[in-house]
């Protein structure tokens, strides 16, 4: 009935909100590796950058930053003392890569089809191929190399094997298709240009496409590349978030905590599940408390109610779910999230799952029509009040552990497969990417343990309740039956 995956479009694009505020968070597409709020590093200041970017913008970016490394990358570290709400830094927008950015003459022989993602990393591929002589050399010099991204689309098939329990998997094989009918789409334009891009193969441009998914930052304007404020890591509890303000022209940083000279400055890039972290930023995080899992809804076809229970759920269709970042899911793609407490709702399973589950174990058409009554009677929907046929509800809910049980251990299973931590592998990019595996893998499992634990916990009240009402019964006749006998 149920299989493990998040769906993707057959027109892949960054998952990110257009905003339409005039003063708006902005959401990071991508970055390198986030690093933890006490992680020890070693600052190494990198001078030339910000006063060439200063200049270019025309303007002050920040006065309480420095660029530096860590165990995790090139970071930004606090050069003063910050306060919680201080601006950080503002980037205007004529000091940022965007589409617009695009030669004219080019962008008009691009197709509709081209998306934003790709005339920007045609942008990046342009001032990479310009070398020193490009106006931005000083930022294009300090995007990362090929070898030194882990976005999912980089990883060969052994290393994808890892992860194939996961939808992730099938996820990464369908960017790169993507990404590829992305390329086709624009090599004929780029071959009016010999002089510059006669020499781009499809690795060129599937770099320059990651470096924007991975650091790109979306508004109401599209993307755009932040020079500098693409430099600050990611912690997932963080409150500071890229600003745009469309008025003024700018986009800024203000600080969610205080910070002490040589602490590194973090934000969110969003509230992003390390399914997402690997497939579109390339990193993920030990214990990441956005995880999710997403399982896709089937009615078989040898069920002799299908049309019947299609038609029932195309009737009923449920309003559309939107995750923490307001990405949709389809009618049948469910979310779930983990449910902390055995005792408290199941907030993390949603009512439509419920509902889809109740649907298909239905055995014949008058049980489907008493699921509609009795859901009119309420308000229309299926899944808004438990089935007063308690045997019903319990066995569509143990239908639903059964599935969620299965995939937890076959998940398991797949973690186990990666050997313990401790396990010697030369490779070190291996090393890391299996790390990442475990990662993504344990933390999926944590969300289906968490549902099944809280749908047994339900299924077993239910049950308790049953056996009290027939204990109940059961006393109240007997007590007939005695009474009866005494009359007579």
């Amino acid at each position: 009935m149920l299989l493990g995956a998040r769906k993707i479009s057959k027109h892949w694009c960054p998952r990110r909100p257009n905003l339409s505020l005039s003063h708006t968070p902005s959401t990071k597409l991508n970055s390198h590796i986030s690093a933890s709020l006490h992680s020890l590093c070693q600052v190494e200041e990198l001078d030339d950058f910000l006063p060439w970017l200063e200049r270019k913008a025309s303007t002050k970016i920040s006065s309480v930053l420095s660029i530096g490394k860590s165990a995790y990358g090139r970071s930004l570290f606090a050069s003063k003392t910050i306060r919680a709400g201080d601006c950080i830094l503002k980037v205007p927008f004529n000091a940022q890569l965007a589409p617009d950015n695009l030669n004219p003459e080019l962008k008009a022989l691009l197709s509709d089809d081209v998306g934003d993602v790709a005339k920007l990393a045609i942008v990046v591929l342009l001032e990479q191929k310009m070398g020193h002589d490009s106006e931005w050399a000083p930022y294009i010099s300090r995007l990362p190399r090929p070898e030194e991204m882990h976005n999912t689309i980089f990883w060969s098939e052994g290393e994808l094997e890892m992860i194939r329990q996961s939808s992730v998997y099938q996820e990464t094989i369908n960017q790169r298709s993507q990404i590829q009918q992305e390329f086709l789409a624009i090599r004929t334009a780029l071959k009016n240009f010999p002089e510059t891009f006669e020499s781009i193969t499809y690795e060129d441009f599937m770099h320059a496409y990651a470096l924007v998914t991975s650091r790109a930052w979306g508004s109401t304007k599209g993307y755009s590349l932040i020079p500098f404020a693409d430099f600050l890591n990611h912690d997932g509890t963080s409150e500071s978030i890229v600003l745009s303000d469309e008025d003024k022209l700018f986009s800024e940083v203000l600080a969610d905590r205080n910070y002490t000279p040589g602490e590194q400055v973090l934000i969110r890039y969003g509230k992003f599940s390390n399914a997402t972290l690997l497939l579109d930023f390339g990193f993920t995080l030990p214990y990441n408390i956005h995880d999710q899992v997403q399982i896709q809804g089937s009615i078989p076809h040898h069920d002799n109610l299908r049309e019947m229970k299609l038609e029932l759920l195309k009737r009923h269709h449920r309003p559309v779910s939107k995750d923490d970042n307001g990405f949709s899911s389809s009618m049948d793609s469910f979310t779930i999230k983990e449910i902390r407490s055995g005792s408290g709702k199941g907030k993390g399973i949603p009512q439509s799952l419920r509902a889809f589950a109740r649907v298909q174990c239905c055995t014949s058409p008058q049980e489907l029509s008493d699921l509609v009554e009795e859901a009119a009677q309420h308000d229309g929907r299926l899944a808004r009040r438990p089935l007063t046929n308690n045997c019903r509800e319990i066995k569509a809910h143990q239908m639903l552990i059964s599935t969620l049980t299965q995939l937890a251990e076959d998940y398991d299973a797949s973690v186990k497969s990666l050997g313990p931590v401790s396990s010697p592998v030369t490779c070190e990019r291996l090393s890391h990417r299996r790390q990442m595996a475990r990662d993504l893998l344990s933390g999926e499992l944590r969300i289906l343990e968490s549902a099944s634990a809280w749908l047994k916990n339900y299924c077993a009240t239910l049950t308790a309740t049953d056996s009290h009402r027939d204990g109940v019964c059961s006393t109240k006749l007997s007590r007939r039956r005695t009474e009866g006998r005494d009359i007579i």
